[in-house]
């Protein structure tokens, strides 16, 4: 008998990005956790809980890729609107994530940083919060990013705001930028937004500026590592001249 062939192992998705045009910094507006749950017959909430495993599997994926940050919609300051139940739950689940995910992000050498007016969240989530940006400080690796009661056109005042607050009698884009919640993060070259919604909602209005889009139709409690790698590879296609021919 002919000797046995081994069948030979798949490539991993990765492989087929190219290393040398990986995207920077990547934002994502994580949509659609409400509706995959309504077609299932569940409770909206239901789809959120659903989401943390999407969130983690990006954020091991992006780590893996070597992308520098990672900005996740996580809480806009329209989501106050939605009932307010849902809202509540909202909360509990950032905080039990927190909690929860804390050792992993650790282990996947994960830094953390926050954008939005802090204030208006609940005492005990800000408390969860500094105590997760301050256990993952000293690593060196990706930098989530959660945007969190964030809305871009506050962003802008409040960075119009504390500008002038130093002194500053005239602006430029530096001096905006600079006072951005996202000051010191490249701007995303990657703006990626599940469910087929054709909207930024708000979202990085001053830091998307050249970023290139990918919309997917895929729910965010669906969304795996290879729906990142295509989005990825599909941003790899694209010419980014910046105005310039």
């Amino acid at each position: 008998m002919p000797p046995s062939r081994t069948a030979p192992e798949a490539a991993a998705p990765q492989d087929r990005l190219d290393p040398s045009k990986m995207p920077r910094h990547i934002a994502i507006i994580m949509d659609g956790n409400g509706r995959w749950a309504e077609s299932k017959g569940l409770p909206r909430v239901a789809g959120h809980k659903a989401g943390v495993e999407s969130v983690r599997e990006t954020i091991r994926a992006c780590s893996d890729l070597g992308i520098q940050a990672l900005t996740l919609y996580a809480f806009s300051t329209e989501n106050w609107l939605r009932p307010v139940s849902e809202v509540n739950e909202l909360m509990r689940l950032l905080g039990w994530v927190l909690e929860t995910e804390i050792r992993e992000l650790c282990r996947n050498n994960v830094r953390l940083r926050v954008s939005g007016r802090l204030q208006g969240l609940p005492p005990a989530l800000i408390s969860r919060l500094n105590e997760a940006v301050r256990d993952l400080s000293g690593n060196t690796g990706l930098i989530l990013n959660l945007a969190l009661n964030y809305g871009a056109r506050q962003e802008i005042v409040d960075a119009v705001n504390a500008a002038l607050a130093s002194g500053g009698r005239t602006l430029d884009e530096e001096a905006i930028s600079s006072h951005l919640y996202t000051a010191g993060l490249p701007d995303p070259d990657l703006l990626i937004r599940t469910s087929g919604e054709m909207r930024v909602s708000n979202f990085l209005l001053w830091q998307i500026a050249y970023a290139e889009f990918y919309v997917t139709s895929v729910f965010w409690p669906e969304f795996r590592k290879s729906h990142l790698v295509e989005a990825i590879a599909e941003y790899q296609t694209r010419r980014r001249r910046f105005g310039a021919v």
